[in-house]
């Protein structure tokens, strides 16, 4: 009788060990366990999204996500079946999807960054002493409108005074961007300079697009062959190849200076007209949805954004704050610079297969 008591003990014990563990397996062991999230997101972003910490901060929300990288305008030519969210880095291109998709608006805009230009020194003291920026400390204002000038002109380096001091100045004055057909920063690059261009007027008719197409097409073809990302444009300036005038996001900058890394001469030019990218979820299930809005509102989301150099939407003490230290080349509060509203998404996709040739 012991013996069978003793048997009947331990399979009570093994089952309630089993039952624990399916219990635990159909709770989802909350708290562990994660809803795994697939977004296809814009490469400025993929260092933020690998963040330990931002993984972790969202891991505590229930959420893995598992990111692949794309231009935001050639997200539209993917196969999105089975995705959860599309994180483009403009308005533009997340409207232009959310239509094709069917998606609810209005689409979380977590946070947004303007376009700069970054400068060797020697390259941005040439460019002030021609009248093409005013500079103070290691940022300044690019004149738009005088450095189209020189653009419509084929202006050399050789032909600005003070130049001849850098033998790396050589050549076309241009400013590399990224390919305007695949990439938001190369077509954003294009909306600031049409606007320019087109008397302070969005283009908006096919009559503007025709009439700024010359000037837009000479600002792409300049430059040869171009990269589809802005991290590639990037990384090649910190690393000293390439051109001295390169357009990037103020959030690259800024997260390189946040994160205690330096750039020997570096010099940002903040276009005196320029376009601001507002990176917008594209949610395509309600859990990306739920992602966005955390993106959105999370503090401590938000303030990791603000580590990779992002400026949250609706508190920019944030961000000053967090870049207190770096007003040397940082213009926090974007003084002197104005906001070039973006055509459409059916013009600016034009616009940019115009300048493309």
């Amino acid at each position: 009788m012991r013996r069978i008591a003793g048997i009947v003990l331990a399979v009570v014990l093994i089952g309630g060990v089993v039952a624990a563990v399916v219990a635990g397996r159909d709770n989802g062991d909350q708290g562990t366990a994660t809803k795994t999230v697939r977004a296809v997101i814009g490469s400025e972003k993929a260092e933020f999204f690998a963040d330990p910490k931002v993984v972790d901060a969202l891991a505590a929300k229930g959420y893995t996500v598992e990111t692949e990288t794309s231009g935001s305008w050639a997200m539209e030519g993917l196969d999105l079946k089975g995705y959860d969210l599309a994180f483009p880095s403009s308005k533009a291109p997340s409207d232009a999807l959310a239509e094709k998709y069917g998606v609810q608006q209005p689409l979380p805009r977590p946070f947004y960054s303007p376009l700069v230009v970054v400068a060797h020194r020697g390259a941005a003291e040439v460019l002030a002493a021609n009248g093409l920026v005013t500079l103070d400390k290691n940022h300044g204002t690019l004149k738009m409108g005088a450095y189209l000038d020189a653009a419509r002109d084929h202006r050399t380096w050789q032909q600005l005074k003070g130049a001849e001091k850098y033998g790396e100045l050589t050549g076309t004055l241009y400013i590399t961007s990224t390919d305007p057909v695949t990439s938001n920063s190369g077509a954003l690059y294009l909306a600031a300079a049409s606007y320019v261009d087109n008397d302070g007027r969005v283009v908006a008719s096919d009559a503007d697009v025709e009439r700024t197409a010359p000037l837009l097409r000479k600002l792409v073809t300049v430059q040869g062959a171009q990269q589809s990302s802005s991290d590639g444009a990037f990384r090649d300036f910190i690393s000293g190849a390439g051109n001295p005038l390169v357009l990037v996001y103020e959030s690259q900058v800024a997260a390189l200076l946040t994160q205690g890394q330096g750039v020997e001469d570096l010099t940002v030019l903040y276009p005196d007209t320029t376009t601001t990218s507002d990176h917008t979820v594209v949610p395509l299930t309600g859990e990306g949805r739920e992602v966005g809005e955390l993106l959105s509102t999370d503090p401590e989301l938000r303030k990791l954004a603000v580590r990779h150099g992002f400026r949250p939407q609706g508190a920019s003490g944030e961000f000053t704050s967090a870049t207190a230290g770096h007003t040397d080349y940082l213009n926090q509060k974007l003084t002197g610079v104005r906001q070039a509203p973006v055509p459409t998404s059916a013009v600016l996709h034009e616009m940019a297969r115009r300048a493309r040739g």
